[in-house]
């Protein structure tokens, strides 16, 4: 993607402008991993219920989704229902998965537009039924999209997704000795994508909560203040430019570069 087709969406003279200008085109993580938090803190600061932080949170996955599109990332992926959000009062649950049929529907034309490729990553099976079926319909109507991969994380748990993957290898009768780390990362959800580049977790807490243990091995972290609900362009411009300035070593001793940063509020 080029700066000039950045550009062409962002209003003129919009403050986004200047940091669009900033970022190294020949530079970019491929792939974008988010830990999108903070929508509970969100309503409770505005004395609502939690749910409208979700749904206020809509906005953000649009605006991020269709930034990282534009910016030229070959992956996105958001985490939006853990294993253990099963635990959540049943109306918030049911008020998410609502959301997400919502969004579903709304976005896929906008994801065709942008050649946007959409997948699940979780144990799906799991979901209801009607769930699924919107999932399956907007990840048919996408397959044959060729630009960024729009993965999201629904019943996702790292540490089962390393379990089913010991499972796949099991089930396809890969003997122990010949299980070696690129084969075994051909059993994840994830298999055939490159690993994150960068991690960016909001609302300011230092945690990886399960996501994405194997593949985020050597991405570099990126903590935001920002809510979810209030995450936009440029705090996704920002983490990406703060990226840039990183000297990664991948296990290396060269530079002195921090692993973890704190983005702006």
């Amino acid at each position: 993607m080029s700066l000039d087709k950045l550009l062409s969406w962002i209003p003129a003279g919009d403050p986004d402008e200047a940091l669009a200008r900033q970022v190294d085109f020949e530079q970019l993580p491929s792939h974008v991993a988010i830990i999108m938090d903070g929508n509970g803190r969100w309503a409770a600061q505005r004395y609502l219920p939690r749910v409208e932080g979700h749904r206020n949170g809509i906005e953000a996955v649009r605006d991020t989704v269709e930034t990282a599109a534009r910016l030229g990332c070959e992956v996105l992926t958001l985490y939006a229902f853990s294993v253990e959000n099963w635990k959540r009062p049943a109306m918030e649950v049911s008020t998410l998965m609502a959301l997400l049929k919502r969004y579903l529907r709304s976005e896929l034309n906008t994801l065709l537009k942008n050649d946007i490729q959409f997948r699940v990553i979780g144990r799906m099976n799991e979901l209801s039924s009607d769930v699924q079926d919107e999932l399956n319909r907007a990840m048919e109507r996408t397959a044959e999209s060729r630009g960024m991969i729009f993965n999201i994380a629904l019943n996702y748990s790292g540490r089962a997704e390393i379990v089913d993957a010991v499972r796949r290898a099991l089930d396809a009768g890969v003997r122990a000795e010949d299980l070696g780390e690129e084969r075994f990362a051909g059993f994840l959800y994830t298999a055939g994508q490159p690993d994150p580049d960068l991690l960016i977790r909001t609302s300011g807490e230092m945690r990886i909560s399960n996501f994405l243990l194997w593949q985020i091995a050597y991405a570099e972290i990126y903590v935001t203040e920002t809510l979810w609900p209030d995450f936009r362009r440029r705090h996704l411009l920002e983490a990406v430019l703060a990226y840039q300035k990183r000297d990664r070593r991948y296990g290396g001793i060269k530079g002195k570069g921090p692993r973890v940063s704190i983005g702006a509020s």
